[in-house]
């Protein structure tokens, strides 16, 4: 078996951003041991990495990120000199149903990983980091105008935002009181292949799919910024290894819509990709009452990042929605594997009951 003289620790590696990360450091450091620590939860699927799980540089290990035994082995197992942390409850309507789920795994689960770093690495800091994989959703919420900087203060709105905040705020604490070198990015909604239907794009798309009604929350009015998760996973390369230590860096795709027309824009293309009449599935569109607290628009302003490292998402709007729904329309597999008893009912509950 092949010894290797580092190791990078991803964490939530089988779910949707972190699959897309684990492939593209398994692939492209064929030297380095990639070791994905995922609990599996309803997010988290190994399907995603059914390409690379074969590989001599990739380890994947079932575990919960709180576990302090288990993850005190990893370092204890293997040469960690960085983690990419990107194990997290993730979507806002769960936080509000069950906010304590988001503190534990958010915030207890990160200051797990921390002390591990802190404790493993023993003050011999030097070519080790911890980066912390954040959110736009701290920052709380836009008017109309305007753009969320690095320097924006924190505003978190919904318990998983806080509970991110929370998170982000104890790895700047340790680099301040460890001297832990850490970075930290701020990323706008990611779309792409392998999201948990859950989400608004595969959501529409898997409703789409089977004629069902299209869920929108309010009068659809609250807008976003999207960035497909390919270009996501390669800033995230490229900040793991050119950032610059305690560091924090927006990452944006300047791509701002409202959700009913991002709604419109999916109809439209599904319904091409499927052979189907233009505006076949607009009918399926209905709002529902309002999420609790919703904010109502993100942007970053993603100039730092771009500046500084060289980072561009390389990925249209229209060519990386046109990959998304091919990916599902081509994987309903994949769909039907996720689509388990336990999603109907959260499903039903989410929407149906509003």
């Amino acid at each position: 078996m092949k010894t290797f003289d580092n190791a990078i620790l991803i964490t939530g590696g089988a779910g949707f951003i972190g699959s897309h990360v684990v492939r593209l450091f398994v692939n492209k450091y064929p030297d380095t041991l990639i070791i994905n620590l995922d609990k599996l939860t309803y997010a988290g699927n190994l399907e995603n990495l059914t390409d690379i799980e074969d590989k001599k540089n990739y380890l994947f290990v079932k575990g919960d990120i709180m576990d302090e035994k288990l993850v005190i082995s990893l370092f204890e197992q293997h040469p960690v000199t960085g983690v990419i942390h990107l194990a997290a409850e993730s979507h806002v309507d769960r936080s509000i149903t069950n906010p304590l789920e988001f503190i534990g795994t958010n915030v207890i689960g990160t200051v797990t990983l921390l002390n591990a770093c802190r404790d493993h690495w023993k003050n011999n800091f030097k070519g080790k980091c911890f980066y912390q994989i954040s959110t736009d959703e701290v920052y709380g919420s836009l008017g109309p105008e305007g753009y969320f900087t690095e320097d924006t203060p924190y505003d978190p709105q919904s318990p998983y935002s806080a509970s991110k905040a929370g998170a982000d705020h104890f790895v700047r604490a340790y680099g301040n009181t460890y001297n832990l070198p850490f970075l930290i990015t701020n990323c706008s909604n990611n779309y792409g292949p392998n999201q948990f239907p859950e989400k608004l794009i595969p959501l529409t798309i898997n409703n789409i799919l089977h004629n069902r009604l299209i869920p929108v929350y309010g009068k659809g009015e609250n807008i976003r910024d999207w960035l497909y998760v390919v270009d996501h996973a390669r800033a995230i390369d490229l900040v793991y290894h050119k950032g610059d230590k305690g560091e924090t860096y927006n990452i944006g795709g300047n791509n701002e819509w409202k959700n009913i027309n991002l709604v419109y824009q999916l109809c439209d293309i599904t319904d091409k990709l499927l052979g189907r009449a233009a505006g076949t599935s607009h009918k399926l569109i209905t709002f529902v009452k309002d999420r609790a607290g919703h904010d109502l628009r993100y942007a970053i302003d993603s100039s730092k990042i771009r500046n500084t490292l060289g980072w561009m998402p390389e990925t249209s709007f229209e060519e990386g929605l046109t990959k998304t729904i091919q990916w599902y329309l081509d994987h309903q597999d994949w769909l039907h594997h996720v689509l388990t008893g336990e999603y109907e009912k959260y499903y039903e509950q989410q929407y149906l009951k509003r």
